[in-house]
């Protein structure tokens, strides 16, 4: 074995930021980049890719605004759960977020790391980061949200035996516990049932670790230690199996409860087939292009364990805000009062009595999950009523620690309502890395701007799927040591902008992430997540080096040099680069030069395999 040792230190501006290393073997099948050095790139890529690439920071019309006006009346909510991405019921979930609006969410015990690839080459963890954001491409789509377990798809299993062998069984269902108990769902459906009707072992093993999880979640000597950090037991009013007609199998029955989801949404102009159509066409990956169904379509549920269901999914369970009390029902009729008195034309109008349901809703005693979800959504309904937007954004494409970054904030109000801005702040990991007070009126649809030049700290952590950070103790878990982060589809961003306002005397706190927003000359305005990446990165330009080769007449064939590239991602002068190769004990060769660096440039850089070698055998 040899290995390559990639030096590198230099000084900008008089501060030394430090150096990196790469250590790979030559003679196995390797990534060109190590993990470390190109999970940045591919972050960036897959954090992009909803849509299927850039982001764009969503409008609210007036019938969007009503709409969620409407949702503000229901406190109900579902968490359906099955083993991969592609597995929800994509009619289902718009149904339950749109039509009902309960608050729906769908819990992927993988991200669909095992799974085919039909639009490129990524397998593995690469393929599990594109299909973590398919998933939340179709959840844009139908309204739903997003949750994993740190399970990984390991590949096809014919087994829940097998599945849950390799799988760390205890470390997964503590995962559903900790999302059922921070989601506190009224009831939770399966797609599959927990036997060989399911399919394969993944599936199996959903339904297996469900019903489990429907009952420790509410046990305080299941999982104590998480009552320790901002959850409480809770206990779903019952569980479901969605049951199914697919794959050659029907274990539907006209005697099991049963809904039509093909209803129409006028304000949507579909009914939930054609959504749940398009939703599932996100799935690209899997080659899970659907038509938009029109029509009845008929979902049918088992009830496994609580309390049956009878007529509805909802049996038992109120949903409305008598659910708390006298004080529930005075929300409630305030809500009634802005869904009657609501204008199409003039959604601003509504903007006072929203800021006058949102002191009410924080002045009563209720469920505490429930009151920062509809305080969420009142927030949201206020700056989308009165045309509020607030951004934070850069026209660089990377972060790169150390060097400087441009950030520019825009504010504009594009309503009468009154408006004043008091604060901007710029966070990353938790710290004010910037912070401006002011009292501005906003005005009319009058552009605020302002520009701020931020460098990054040299110890600024690099971009990161928070499930690859650590090291896998398995092959069949991801390696998640913050429990916060357990359940999150995404990683929180590396900064995040947060703005403060008053709206008629009420103070309000919005934030946003920092995002990298350019103009394509094809596609027109577009939003993707900023991300931190190495000031080098480096690869080999062969994947494979094989020595002592020889003709078929024993002709020995000159050894290859040893290529690698670097590309450097930030400019200074005379960086020196050193590039040694050793063993397990020695060093076998080093090789000493400077570099004026360009940022964006790639620079050869090789090493002759026959000198390594020779020095290998005399050291032996």
């Amino acid at each position: 074995m040899i290995l390559i040792i990639f030096f590198f230190e230099w000084l900008s501006k008089s501060d030394n930021y430090g150096y990196l290393r790469l250590n790979t073997n030559l003679f196995m099948h390797l990534n060109v980049m190590v993990r470390y050095f190109v999970m940045a790139f591919i972050a960036a890529w897959c954090m992009g890719f909803s849509g299927l690439k850039a982001q764009l920071p969503e409008p609210m019309g007036s019938a969007a605004i009503f709409q969620e006006l409407q949702k503000l009346k229901v406190v109900g909510s579902v968490l359906y759960i099955a083993a991969h991405p592609d597995d929800e019921n994509n009619s289902l979930l718009p149904f339950l977020a749109k039509e009902k609006k309960y608050r729906t969410a769908y819990l992927s015990l993988t991200r669909g790391d095992g799974g085919q690839n039909l639009i490129g080459s990524e397998q593995g963890i690469d393929l599990g980061l594109i299909r973590t954001q398919e998933l939340l491409a179709a959840r844009k789509i139908d309204g739903s949200e997003q949750y994993f377990t740190s399970a990984y798809e390991f590949g096809f299993s014919k087994t829940s035996t097998e599945t849950l062998s390799i799988w760390d069984k205890q470390k997964v269902l503590a995962d559903m516990v900790w999302v059922i108990r921070k989601f506190q769902p009224d009831i939770i459906i399966n797609r599959f049932p927990p036997d060989a009707r399911a399919g394969h072992g993944h599936h199996a093993s959903s339904a297996i670790l469900s019903i489990e999880a429907f009952k420790a979640a509410a046990d305080p000597n299941q999982f104590p230690e998480q009552l320790k950090m901002g959850v409480d037991i809770w206990q779903a009013k019952r569980l479901l199996w969605n049951t199914f007609n697919f794959g050659g199998a029907n274990t539907t029955s006209e005697n099991q409860l049963k809904i039509n989801a093909g209803v129409f949404n006028s304000f949507l102009g579909q009914s939930y087939g054609e959504v749940g159509g398009e939703a599932r066409s996100m799935h690209k990956s899997q080659g899970e292009g659907r038509p938009r169904r029109k029509g009845p379509l008929y979902e049918y549920f088992v009830t496994i364990a609580g309390d049956s269901a009878k007529t509805q999914l909802m049996d038992g369970v109120i949903t409305d805000w008598s659910r708390f009390g006298n004080s529930g029902k005075m929300v409630e009729q305030k809500i009634d009062a802005l869904i009657r008195d609501f204008q199409f034309v003039k959604p601003e109008n509504a903007v006072p009595k929203l800021v006058e349901l949102y002191r009410q809703i924080q002045s009563i005693s209720m469920n505490a999950i429930w009151k920062d979800q509809k305080l969420s959504e009142l927030s949201r309904l206020i700056a989308a009523s009165s045309g509020l937007i607030a951004e934070a954004t850069t026209e660089m494409e990377y972060a790169i620690p150390g060097e400087k970054l441009g950030i520019q904030f825009l504010i504009n109000k594009r309503s009468e309502a009154n408006i004043n801005l008091l604060q901007i702040q710029l966070k990353s990991q938790g710290k004010i890395a910037f912070d401006s007070s002011m009292q501005l009126p906003l005005q009319n649809n009058n552009n605020f701007n302002f520009t701020y030049q931020y460098t990054i700290p040299a110890n600024q952590p690099l971009s990161q799927p928070y499930w690859l950070a650590s090291p896998m103790n398995d092959m069949g878990t991801f390696n998640v040591s913050d429990q916060h982060l357990i359940g999150l589809a995404n990683s929180l961003p590396d900064f995040e902008a947060s703005f403060t306002f008053t709206v008629y005397g009420e103070t309000f706190n919005f934030r946003t992430p920092l995002q990298y927003k350019y103009v394509d000359l094809v596609r027109g305005e577009l939003y993707e997540p900023l991300t931190v990446i190495p000031p080098v990165l480096v690869s080999l330009n062969k994947k494979v080096i094989i020595s002592d080769l020889k003709t078929p007449d024993k002709k020995k064939i000159p050894q290859p040099d040893i290529q690698l590239q670097f590309k450097s991602n930030f400019t200074a002068n005379s960086v020196p680069v050193k590039l040694g190769l050793r063993d397990d004990k020695n060093l076998l060769v080093s090789k000493d030069t400077t570099y004026n660096l360009v940022a964006g440039n790639i620079y050869p850089y090789s090493l002759p395999l026959s000198e390594v070698l020779k020095k290998k055998r005399g050291m032996q």
